[in-house]
């Protein structure tokens, strides 16, 4: 082999793979330009026009997900493989909606029991087709057992947690779960006690588990439910109906 081609392939082999980005830099600068806070920060809404025209930004950061090793990210701490797998969530979330944006209402448009957006493989980590179901119930919620990401997933919908305006990053990832509870928690029209009743969002009766004992969890935060938490460990839980309307930003909605 002549000499200066064995030095090319000794250098390529040597060159050191690019790393992954866990400040999900490029995801952030998408939720920065297309992500709209609201109600004193207690919602947001997504302007789904914006990440339709920026989708190649989108479809780029999607494939650094998609093409991470599970073998790097098993070497990951903690809270760097949690932040990975809700930014993926919610990164794969948008991706669906912009399927058929403009031309549905709800993500379950696509169907519930033939299309279910949540059960189907529409895209790949780790080397296989998954799903969204698969990132929550199969990974997150059975491996790492933080009720808190329930606020962090959103589901594309007015009743979901409010979608954040910024990546989820290892180094403030407590600090983000716990602002993302305190925000949800503190929105009287999804979370209120009211004539001696806790009126909640319905994940806290469909995730009943990871939230046990509820009203000692609610206690928690009796300050942002307007009442003090002797009541709330005495209160009767009832659960609001939950709204699956497209969280779209009517600022960007085209219909």
């Amino acid at each position: 082999m002549d000499a200066r081609i064995a030095l090319l392939v000794l250098l390529v082999a040597a060159s050191p793979v690019a790393a992954f980005d866990h400040t999900h830099a490029a995801w952030g600068a998408l939720l920065e330009r297309h992500v709209v806070v609201i109600e004193g920060g207690k919602a947001s809404r997504v302007r789904y026009a914006g990440m339709a025209a920026d989708g190649a930004q989108l479809k780029q950061y999607l494939e650094t997900l998609s093409a991470t090793p599970r073998a790097e990210f098993d070497a990951w701490p903690r809270a760097e493989q949690m932040a990975f797998l809700i930014n993926a969530y919610n990164a794969f979330a948008v991706e669906k909606i912009l399927g058929r944006y403009p031309e549905l209402r709800s993500i379950w448009d696509y169907g519930k029991l033939f299309g279910n957006p949540f059960k189907d493989d529409f895209f790949s980590l780790f080397g296989r087709r998954t799903s969204l179901d698969w990132i929550e119930h199969d990974t997150l919620r059975k491996t790492y057992r933080d009720a808190r990401l329930h606020f962090a997933l959103n589901c594309a919908s007015v009743g979901c947690p409010m979608l954040r305006a910024e990546p989820y990053v290892a180094a403030r990832l407590e600090a983000q779960l716990e602002d993302q509870a305190r925000r949800f928690l503190s929105d009287a029209a999804r979370n209120r006690y009211r004539d001696g009743k806790l009126e909640v969002s319905k994940i806290f009766d469909w995730y009943k588990e990871d939230f046990e004992p509820r009203n000692d969890y609610f206690a928690r935060y009796a300050a942002l439910l307007g009442a003090d938490a002797a009541a709330l460990r005495a209160a009767r839980i009832t659960f609001l109906e939950y709204d699956w309307a497209l969280n779209d930003s009517p600022s960007s909605s085209r219909r």
